[in-house]
């Protein structure tokens, strides 16, 4: 019922996550990322532990493929997951449960990763693909969102979507980048109406808050 891409962005060390589903609110649980660390996205009969217990086993040094073999083996019932995972060097891995329903399947790259089920075909996951490594060099929200708008082009989940969502974390424990759609006719048209506010408006506001190097932040520099 959903397609999903982890990445990291080699330019700026950030990390994320971004998805479209039929369901609604698929930014409150599918998404999982820590700065230094890697991301993980957890989907189709959703186990929201697949994503914090991934990202505690990244911050022990794990690998992807690792924490991939690591997880399907503590879920009772990874037949109906599918999930990925990106770890601190970038490498991939994405588990896909037999149970899952539908066209269900993963592309992983160095990078980055796309998953989907209940997906009207293979070619929604290539889309995906191909628009990531086409932007090259671009910010990651920006690439995220024509990774989404691909796959939605090529068919996207069987059943239309319903909610979307960008997660992207760079330095600290706090994302940079947090926008949800949970319930739109077009979620994806939604999430870039989103993507441009936060670019104007929130993203430079959110660049000026305590950090853990600064705690007083931009705005405790300024003159009282």
């Amino acid at each position: 019922m959903t397609m999903s891409i982890v990445a990291r962005c080699v330019e700026t060390g950030q990390f994320g996550v971004a998805a479209a589903t039929a369901v609604p609110a698929v930014g409150k649980l599918l998404t999982h990322a820590l700065p230094g660390v890697g991301a993980v996205a957890t989907q189709a009969r959703l186990n929201p532990y697949l994503g914090i217990d991934g990202l505690a086993l990244l911050r022990e040094g794990l690998e992807a493929a690792e924490v991939r073999e690591r997880l399907a083996a503590m879920d009772p019932r990874s037949d109906l997951r599918q999930f990925a995972v990106i770890d601190a060097a970038g490498r991939t891995a994405a588990w896909t449960g037999a149970g899952c329903p539908g066209w269900a399947g993963a592309r992983e790259q160095d990078g980055f990763s796309v998953q989907g089920n209940i997906l009207t075909g293979p070619e929604v996951l290539e889309a995906m693909a191909a628009a990531f490594a086409e932007t090259a060099g671009r910010p990651l929200a920006d690439r995220f969102l024509r990774a989404l708008e691909a796959g939605v082009a090529a068919g996207g989940d069987a059943r239309g979507e319903r909610s979307a969502t960008i997660y992207i974390v760079e330095a600290e424990e706090y994302p940079l980048w947090d926008i949800r759609v949970d319930d739109h006719p077009d979620p994806v048209a939604e999430l870039r109406r989103l993507h441009g506010v936060f670019a104007e408006r929130l993203v430079p506001e959110i660049r000026r808050m305590p950090t853990r190097a600064n705690p007083a932040g931009e705005h405790g520099e300024e003159p009282a």
